[in-house]
């Protein structure tokens, strides 16, 4: 299972939240750069529609992919009263050739894209990783050097870490906890409960980059 949470975020103040997060979890961040293939398959009489992502780090001097199947999410009184999506997550890695194997056992693209950005991962009650990118389509099957922004100015903050059912409620508790420190600059909330960009993020920005917080060093 994973807990996760989203937002969105102005250009503008990623440098901001680049120069918090660098403050708050005390490690250097990694860079970004994954081709997300999403496949369907096509469900004939007694089967169920199925959806994965084949991701592509394209970061790493040889890129790796990784298959990966969201389930759905916690339903129930419990999930109503946190404040952090739960949901189940199987994930693996998988060779090149893992896009002709789906295709043969019947899925169809759906759509890709392209993340751009930079994420930390860290220890905090809890495995936490924050993802901050730029999300891209492809105007040609593949063609991630011809990616352009799915909404330019805007970029997709995301924040996750692994649970059980055993310890589900800890770490959505630590999730919550760590997303607080984000507040000042933006809304993070269960993924497709759209909270927008906060307005006084600007006067948080300024205040940000005038502060003596840890920066990334430049590459």
């Amino acid at each position: 299972m994973e807990c996760v949470v989203q937002g969105i975020i102005e250009t503008q103040h990623v440098e901001a939240l680049e120069i918090l997060l660098q403050g708050i979890c005390g490690v250097h961040r990694d860079r970004l750069r994954v081709h997300e293939i999403c496949l369907k398959n096509n469900p004939n009489l007694g089967n169920v529609a199925s959806e994965v992502r084949l991701l592509c780090d394209l970061e790493l001097p040889e890129p790796t992919w990784t298959v990966k199947h969201l389930g759905g999410a916690m339903r129930g009184a419990g999930a109503e009263q946190i404040s952090v999506l739960v949901r189940s997550m199987v994930e693996s890695k998988v060779s090149k050739n893992a896009l002709r194997l789906f295709n043969a056992l019947g899925y169809k693209l759906d759509h890709e894209l392209l993340r751009v950005g930079f994420a930390f991962h860290f220890q905090r009650g809890a495995q936490i990783t924050v993802t901050v990118s730029s999300v891209n389509k492809m105007l040609k099957l593949h063609a991630t050097d011809e990616a352009v922004p799915v909404t330019p100015g805007i970029q997709l903050v995301e924040v996750t870490a692994p649970a059980s059912s055993e310890n589900y409620t800890e770490v959505a508790s630590a999730v919550s906890s760590f997303c607080e420190y984000l507040a000042p600059l933006l809304h993070l909330s269960k993924p497709g409960v759209s909270t927008g960009v906060v307005p006084t993020a600007a006067a948080a920005a300024v205040s940000l980059m005038s502060d003596d917080f840890p920066r990334t060093q430049p590459e």
